[in-house]
């Protein structure tokens, strides 16, 4: 619940993902091994909040990485 406030709250300029890998894997696969390849469901699931589409989620956090990377340089 509380991080559905979160990503419901924040401002898709201010979001990134990441897989908490081995841990924490999202719905539909929730006990089994986290990796890279859960990402889309945690972009379906932020876009599902945000009433967006997930393109538009994938965009916001891919120019999010880079603003984030470019400044820690």
């Amino acid at each position: 619940k509380k991080i559905i406030d979160v990503v419901q709250y924040a401002p898709l300029d201010r979001l990134m993902t990441e897989t908490d890998c081995p841990y924490l894997a999202p719905e539909p696969n929730r006990g089994k091994r986290n990796d890279s390849s859960n990402i889309p469901f945690v972009l379906q699931k932020i876009a599902e909040l945000k009433n967006v589409s997930s393109e538009t989620v994938a965009e916001a956090v891919l120019s999010n990485t880079k603003k984030l990377f470019q400044k820690i340089r």
